[in-house]
């Protein structure tokens, strides 16, 4: 567990690197990735030629003895939600960083580029229950809290429950929000909550996964725990047939997320953790501005 120093210091390195990579990647991408609730009125104008007969404001026109037109403009606020999941299985990781150290820079990155647009910006954190909840607001002060937050969290849950979040977020969220869901998925059941959600808001899921997860290295006689439920077993990775299954195993995990989602016709992006998830991330705001 990190002290309150360890905490300060590396919540000011976040936001040092979040704003640069707002700033210099994420400017554009953001903004015209996720559009706004819709439009409101601005103010009433002359009528000229072109302009769409049904917005002529009869009222204006009647009494000004010539027509007015009304004009709207998009309402650009919107209401991000990241649903974290801080199960331990989030603690793993072989290579570059543990899932959870990846899920809090990408949520600090989120967090950061939605106060910068003067959007407001919210969490769940979950585990196989709701761990927690901030509720959304705007400003820099409230980014830095949340990063607080995402580096100090500990979970009381020892699975993970996606669905749990999931019908959580339905509740809490009146308003159509857009929410980034940080997890590996290793769950099942959240078909339904995904999909009703989708229906309302517009989600994002953001499946992190470290190598390991993937393929087992051929190392011999391993000892492997499962951090959530707590079995421990030895497993022969020299074993050619041991190493197939298990990474068949992380396949089918990964086919059923991607068809859940694909299903609720919701995003999912895949995300390694020693892969450059800034690449992944504006690959997929350029998508969205398509």
């Amino acid at each position: 567990m990190l002290t309150t120093k360890e905490i300060l210091k590396k919540v000011r390195e976040l936001e040092i690197k979040s704003k640069k990579l707002t700033s210099d990647l994420f400017t554009g991408e953001y903004h015209s990735a996720f559009k706004g609730k819709g439009m409101s009125f601005k103010e009433v104008r002359e009528y000229s030629a072109g302009d769409d007969i049904r917005f002529i404001d009869w009222n204006v026109s009647a009494r000004m003895g010539h027509p007015y037109s009304k004009l709207f403009e998009e309402e650009r606020e919107l209401t991000v939600m990241l649903l974290v999941d801080i199960s331990p299985s989030s603690l793993f990781g072989t290579v570059h960083a543990r899932k959870k150290d990846i899920s809090t820079e990408i949520a600090a990155v989120l967090s950061f580029s939605a106060v910068n647009n003067g959007d407001k910006i919210g969490v769940i954190f979950y585990s196989d229950k709701v761990e927690g909840y901030i509720p959304p607001k705007k400003g820099r002060e409230h980014a830095l809290f949340i990063v607080r937050n995402l580096l100090s969290k500990e979970p009381k849950g020892t699975g993970t429950a996606v669905s749990t979040a999931l019908r959580y977020f339905n509740n809490v969220t009146r308003q159509k929000s857009i929410a980034f869901i940080l997890s590996d998925f290793l769950d099942a059941n959240y078909e339904d909550a995904l999909r009703v959600a989708s229906k309302k808001h517009d989600i994002i899921g953001m499946k992190l996964y470290d190598k390991m997860d993937q393929q087992l290295p051929d190392a011999g006689l391993l000892q492997v725990t499962d951090a959530e439920g707590g079995a421990s077993k030895w497993v022969d990775s020299s074993n050619a047939y041991v190493r197939y299954n298990y990474e068949q195993e992380f396949f089918r995990v990964t086919a059923y997320s991607t068809q859940i989602f694909k299903k609720a016709g919701s995003d999912l992006l895949h995300i390694r953790t020693d892969e450059d998830y800034v690449k992944i991330l504006q690959r997929f705001f350029l998508s969205r501005n398509k």
